[in-house]
């Protein structure tokens, strides 16, 4: 078979290229893959890395994980996308050059029919998530945060009432969580299923890959941007290696003990918190991987000349996931990313969500 230019041959590494759309210069932007195709039959686990390709400790995660793969040892097929954005990881951008359109924002939703023709992007990733769909078993995105970030996993809520009853979403939400917890980092669910949709996360690769082809996915955030983490990259390895193991792929028992413990319970979810109403300089009392408690102050607000002009708390317990970058902030800017309580549930009905 073949996968783009990749001929996939059973026992070997193949390397090519998915074609993902013309270019007005001529030519084409390509998306370079590698597969693994294993010698003896079983699940295809893809790998895609850089689709924010300023994130590029993605990038080097992708290119270890797939130097470690021996496809004669493998049972089943592992395929690698290590650069879903190649116009932004020439400029090392976040966003693509065509539009500027966030690239993992645009693949398929069952809510994303217009009457405007689709752009590029959507193009792009259309064509990427009709493979993912015809092939995967699971999925991982691969993805880094702010400058400054703990490493974590995003994982998606499961929804039921469209595609799939609430026995099969409950099926898939299980299969989900056995993978993000081989993985080994901390997993914070994603926001609720409202703000999901708002913020068009149900359009990111993981978010489409669970809610439109029931494939079991999910985001690890890999510490910070711009730059390779060395501790984030071996966590990132480490943890698609076991979720190679834990599929079956690679014939070794998967590691049972995690990589870094949570500093606070589980269940948690993401929240983008808190705001500030006073705009200036932002001067942080805390950092990632801190834990925070209601009322606990976080942050102060100085004038251009260093005066203190307000300190921001929180009103949400949790532990930091992140800082937003840059000395200044707007009125109502957020200034934290917190991994806080969740008390919502993690399969819900699609019916619900405003789609």
């Amino acid at each position: 078979m073949e996968i783009g230019t990749a001929e996939v041959r059973a026992g070997e590494t193949t390397t090519g290229y998915v074609e993902a759309t013309e270019l007005p210069t001529d030519g084409a932007e390509r998306l370079p893959i590698v597969v693994a195709d294993g010698a003896e039959s079983g699940p295809t686990l893809w790998v895609v890395g850089a689709i924010h390709a300023d994130e590029t400790t993605s990038l080097a995660v992708a290119h270890e994980f797939v130097e470690w793969l021996d496809p004669e040892g493998l049972a089943g097929r592992v395929v690698c996308v290590p650069n879903a954005n190649p116009a932004g990881l020439r400029v090392t951008g976040r966003t693509s050059y065509y539009h500027g359109d966030d690239p993992n924002r645009y693949f398929p939703a069952a809510d994303a029919e217009a009457t405007r023709p689709p752009r590029v992007q959507e193009i792009i990733d259309r064509r990427l998530f009709d493979l993912v769909a015809d092939t995967a078993d699971a999925l991982v995105s691969l993805h880094t945060s702010w400058v400054g970030s703990a490493s974590y996993v995003i994982q998606p809520r499961v929804t039921y009432g469209r595609d799939r009853t609430e026995d099969e979403a409950d099926a898939l939400a299980t299969r989900l969580t056995d993978l993000t917890a081989a993985f080994g980092l901390p997993v914070v669910n994603q926001y609720e299923r409202s703000r999901e949709v708002a913020e068009g996360l149900h359009r990111s690769l993981s978010g489409a890959a669970v809610h439109e082809a029931g494939i079991p996915a999910f985001t690890p955030e890999l510490g910070g941007r711009y730059v390779v983490e060395d501790d984030a990259r071996r966590y990132g390895v480490e943890g698609l290696k076991n979720v190679a193991r834990a599929l079956g792929v690679v014939d070794e028992p998967p590691r049972t003990e995690p990589q870094l413990e949570a500093p606070t319970p589980s269940p948690r979810k993401r929240a983008v918190h808190p705001p500030t109403d006073t705009a200036g300089v932002v001067r942080y009392r805390v950092r990632e991987g801190d834990v925070v408690e209601d009322g606990e102050p976080v942050a102060d607000i100085l004038t251009p000349h260093g005066e203190h002009r307000a300190t921001v708390r929180t009103d949400r317990p949790g532990y930091v996931l992140s800082r937003h970058e840059g000395a200044t902030a707007y009125e109502n800017d957020p200034l934290l990313d917190l991994a806080v309580p969740d008390d919502d549930p993690l399969v819900v009905a699609r019916e619900t969500d405003g789609e």
